[in-house]
């Protein structure tokens, strides 16, 4: 069977500092057997403000912290699956993307988050992504890896079971989340929405989450978690650690085919639109 691994660390706003990061991961990673990576949303950097992310962004072809995993990715044989900035075709604003670096260092697959992070949670956080993140305007169907097919989506997405449903129905074997989800809406959310998306789409949910403090105003939950088609939390990773970690699970594509031969969910689209 092959085997996943998702990696939790605290990006901070300098992009040497996290590549020094998920070089360890990746060598964890590859130590371990596995034959994919799956690291968390904004890996490249956290900024804490809007203005300082614009400053720090660089294309992908420039990026210091692309190359770098680029040629991690090379080196080890083994695929990435990693979220980072983009510049944005407004100036004022950047693409939050997740980018596939395959098994030779190349770029072959980029989504772009559509769903962005407006929130103002009472004695919690105020976020308000849309000031400046442009949003991305369609999914991407699923695409062969060494771990089966892997369908891209990220963060808040999680919350729009649409997005799950329909990379389900192109053929999604595993749906990701890379994220960085606050405290308080983790504590109360992410694993229950995790685990609804994989039970209800019948897939594996691979979720590699950033953890701890970034900067003095930002604070992410972790618990990186791999679950299963039937809503079983493979593996999960419960806290900040003083180095990044990882936590692996394998993809049984025996269960998967049981569970939904078993449960065949035949959706009534003569009653409710296909999504």
């Amino acid at each position: 069977m092959p085997r996943a691994a998702v990696g939790q660390l605290t990006s901070t706003a300098s992009m040497a500092h996290n590549l020094r990061l998920c070089q360890q991961l990746v060598s964890k990673a590859a130590r371990s057997g596995a034959n994919a990576l799956f690291l968390p949303e904004a890996t490249d950097y956290i900024a804490s403000s809007a203005d300082e992310s614009v400053g720090l962004v660089k294309p992908v072809d420039e990026s210091e912290f692309v190359l770098g995993l680029r040629e991690e990715a090379r080196r080890e044989r083994l695929p990435i699956h990693v979220g980072v900035h983009e510049p944005g075709v407004d100036s004022r604003k950047v693409k939050n993307t997740v980018l596939w670096i395959n098994e030779n260092g190349d770029i072959a697959q980029r989504y772009q988050k559509i769903h962005l992070f407006d929130v103002d949670i009472k004695d919690g956080p105020v976020l308000k992504e849309s000031a400046s993140v442009e949003p991305g305007s369609r999914i991407l169907p699923p695409f062969s890896t060494p771990v089966g097919k892997v369908a891209s989506a990220i963060c808040f997405d999680l919350r729009f079971p649409e997005i799950s449903i329909a990379l389900r129905r192109q053929g999604a074997d595993i749906i990701t989340f890379p994220s960085a989800f606050t405290v308080p809406t983790g504590q109360a959310h992410w694993g229950p929405l995790l685990q609804a998306r994989a039970i209800e789409t019948q897939s594996y949910v691979i979720a590699a989450a950033q953890v701890g403090k970034h900067n003095e105003k930002r604070t992410s939950y972790g618990h990186s978690m791999i679950i299963n088609p039937w809503g079983v939390v493979l593996a999960e990773l419960d806290k900040a650690d003083d180095e990044p970690a990882i936590a692996i699970a394998d993809i049984d594509f025996d269960l998967l085919k049981k569970i939904r031969a078993e449960m065949p969910l035949a959706r009534r689209t003569d009653v409710y639109p296909e999504v």
